[in-house]
C-alpha cells in the first residue's frame, strides 16, 4: 500500500510539472490565434523547450503579417483631389480622345504638310493611313463637325480647371520652378535605376510638375494652332505667327502626338509607382505612400 501511494504521488507530481510547462494554446490553434504583432500570443513568455520552438514560429508568423497591418494603420485616407479636378480630368480624357480620332480622319483628306507641289515639312506620317477604328467622322466633313463640336467643351473644361487652380492656390503645387531642377534630376536617376531610394516629395514630385506645367502650355498651343487652322483669314495674324497655314497644321498635328506620349507615360507611372492615385482621381480620397500636400 505504501509503495502504491508513493507511486501515485510521483505520477501526480509529474503531471503537475508537465501542466506548468505546457503552452496555454494548442499547436493547431497557433496559426488561427496569431494574426499580427499586437496579438497576445506574440508577447507570451517562454515556458520550456517545446514552447520556445512554438514561440519562435509564432513570432515569425507575426513578422510576416505585421508590415501590411502597420501600412494599413499608418496611411489613413485623406482628401487629395477636389471634385472639379476629377470632373475636368475625366471629361478631358473623353473629349480629347474624340478630338484626336476626328483629327486623324481630317488628316486622311490631305496626309502631308505643305502646299501641293511642295516644299513639304518633314514628317514620318506623309501619306499615312491610320486604322479605321482610330478615326472618327467617316469622311472629311463628318470629322470636321466632330472636331469643332468637341473643341468647345475641351476649352471650357480647360478654363474651368485653370480657374480652380488660381482660385484655390493649387497652382503653386503644380508649377515647375527653377528650384525644382535638382529634384527633377534626382527623380530621373530614380526612374533610370541610378538611385535606389525614392526622393522625398510632396503632392507632386519635380518631374510631375515639369510634365503638368508643360502639358498646360501645350494645351494652350493646341488651342491657338487650332484656331489658326480653323480661321486662317479672320485670324490671319495668328496664322502668320505660326508660320502660315501649313506650318500651323504641322505644329497642331505634332502637339497631338506629344499628348499621346504623355498619356501613355502617365498611365504607366500611375500603375508602376503609385496605383492609389488612380482611386484618388476617381473618389477624391487617397491612401498611399506619398503626401497629399506640399
Amino acid at each position: 500500500m505504501r509503495n502504491s501511494a508513493r507511486a501515485l504521488r510521483f505520477q501526480l507530481q509529474e503531471r503537475l510539472a508537465a501542466t506548468a510547462t505546457s503552452p496555454p494554446i494548442r499547436s493547431g490553434r497557433v496559426g488561427a490565434l496569431v494574426s499580427g504583432m499586437g496579438h497576445p500570443a506574440c508577447k507570451l513568455r517562454p515556458g520550456g523547450a517545446a514552447w520556445e520552438a512554438r514561440r519562435v514560429a509564432a513570432n515569425e508568423r507575426c513578422a510576416q503579417v505585421s508590415p501590411s497591418a502597420m501600412t494599413a494603420t499608418s496611411a489613413p485616407t485623406v482628401r487629395r483631389h477636389h471634385w472639379i479636378v476629377r470632373l475636368t480630368h475625366w471629361a478631358t480624357v473623353i473629349v480629347l480622345a474624340g478630338m484626336i480620332a476626328s483629327g486623324l480622319q481630317i488628316y486622311e483628306a490631305y496626309a502631308r504638310f505643305g502646299n501641293r507641289g511642295g516644299p513639304y515639312f518633314v514628317s514620318p506620317f506623309d501619306s499615312a493611313q491610320f486604322p479605321h477604328w482610330s478615326r472618327l467622322g467617316g469622311w472629311l466633313a463628318g470629322a470636321l463637325n466632330w472636331h469643332f463640336a468637341l473643341a468647345w467643351p475641351l476649352i471650357a473644361f480647360g478654363l474651368l480647371y485653370l480657374g480652380y487652380l488660381v482660385r484655390s492656390g493649387e497652382w503653386r503645387a503644380l508649377l515647375f520652378r527653377p528650384r525644382d531642377v535638382p529634384g527633377a534630376i534626382e527623380m530621373t536617376k530614380y526612374y533610370l535605376h541610378l538611385r535606389r531610394e525614392h526622393p522625398p516629395q510632396g503632392k507632386h514630385n519635380p518631374l510631375q510638375k515639369l510634365a503638368y506645367t508643360g502639358v498646360i502650355g501645350l494645351g494652350a498651343l493646341a488651342v491657338l494652332t487650332g484656331f489658326a487652322v480653323y480661321k486662317p483669314t479672320q485670324l490671319a495674324w495668328l496664322t502668320a505667327l505660326f508660320g502660315g497655314f501649313q506650318a500651323a497644321r504641322y505644329w497642331h498635328f505634332w502637339i497631338v502626338w506629344v499628348f499621346v506620349g504623355f498619356t501613355i507615360m502617365h498611365v504607366v507611372l500611375v500603375f508602376a509607382v503609385d496605383p492609389a492615385s488612380l482611386r484618388a482621381m476617381l473618389t477624391g480620397g487617397y491612401r498611399g505612400r506619398f503626401p497629399s500636400h506640399d
